[in-house]
């Protein structure tokens, strides 16, 4: 028998029954493709994304729902939902009504946007997680289904509590 030869060497493998250790291999070897693959071809639209920005989706369940509109119910103008992408495409000027399902890595970023961006009288409700340095207004529900709501008493530029002018966030960053 030569074991140079390919059609013994594939008749050889057919008849081989797989043994652990090869059906490891197997395993691996296709987890080690996938990987590949989704490394070079999906994995860089993610990096455009600063780390700090990617945040997980995380449904919001109907009690949370119901309390966040309990908190907008009956108020007048536009509602705008955040949670999708890094705003630099939703144009604030116009919306009165403000919900919020984000991570608390990127409250900070947004309190600014918010504040120089949102007209007076407009209301923010956050949900799952308060911003850090504004007062609510309103508070309604336990745990995960907690919201909180924000009034915004300016418009146009605003000033921290430091008395320093709070810059917009760059509408768009090159990484």
């Amino acid at each position: 028998m030569d074991q140079d030869d390919p059609a013994e060497a594939l008749t050889e493998l057919r008849e081989k029954r797989l043994g652990l250790l090869e059906l490891l291999q197997a395993a691996a070897g296709s987890g080690l493709a996938v990987y590949t693959v989704w490394a070079l071809l999906l994995q860089p639209g993610f990096r455009r994304v600063p780390l700090r920005l990617q945040v997980p989706y995380i449904g919001a369940s109907a009690r949370q729902v119901e309390n966040v509109l309990s908190l907008l119910r009956g108020r007048p103008g536009k509602m705008v939902d955040l949670g999708s992408g890094d705003g630099r495409i939703v144009s604030l000027r116009d919306c009165h009504n403000v919900s919020v399902f984000l991570a608390p890595s990127v409250l900070p970023l947004l309190e600014d946007k918010l504040q120089v961006e949102l007209p007076a009288g407009a209301r923010v409700v956050s949900g799952r997680f308060p911003f850090p340095t504004w007062k609510p207004v309103a508070v309604v529900g336990e745990g995960t289904d907690r919201v909180w709501a924000y009034d915004v008493h300016g418009a146009g530029p605003a000033v921290s509590s430091s008395g320093v002018p709070i810059k917009a966030i760059p509408e768009s960053s090159s990484t």
